[in-house]
């Protein structure tokens, strides 16, 4: 899968970083630490790890992937990565 999409929400500084969904490699949501969680009211299933968003993208660029986009959307922030 090279794509990738982490997202976080109110503070940047301090996480948590969400960093995948059900359908989300599970060798990269291990290497990254990730907890799998439904939310309540969600239909869905999505990764989340404690750590700040730089502390994931660091890991994310040890890993191969490149930031490709980010942007803020409310009060959250996207980042789209891409390893080749």
């Amino acid at each position: 899968m090279p794509y990738v999409l982490i997202s976080t929400q109110i503070r940047m500084e301090v996480g948590p970083t969400m960093v995948g969904d059900e359908h989300s490699d599970q060798h990269l949501m291990d290497y990254l630490g990730a907890i799998k969680r439904n939310m309540l009211g969600n239909h869905f299933w999505e990764y989340y790890v404690n750590d700040a968003p730089r502390i994931v993208l660091d890991k994310l660029e040890k890993y191969g992937y490149r930031v490709v986009s980010m942007t803020g959307v409310g009060q959250t922030l996207v980042w789209c990565l891409h390893k080749e």
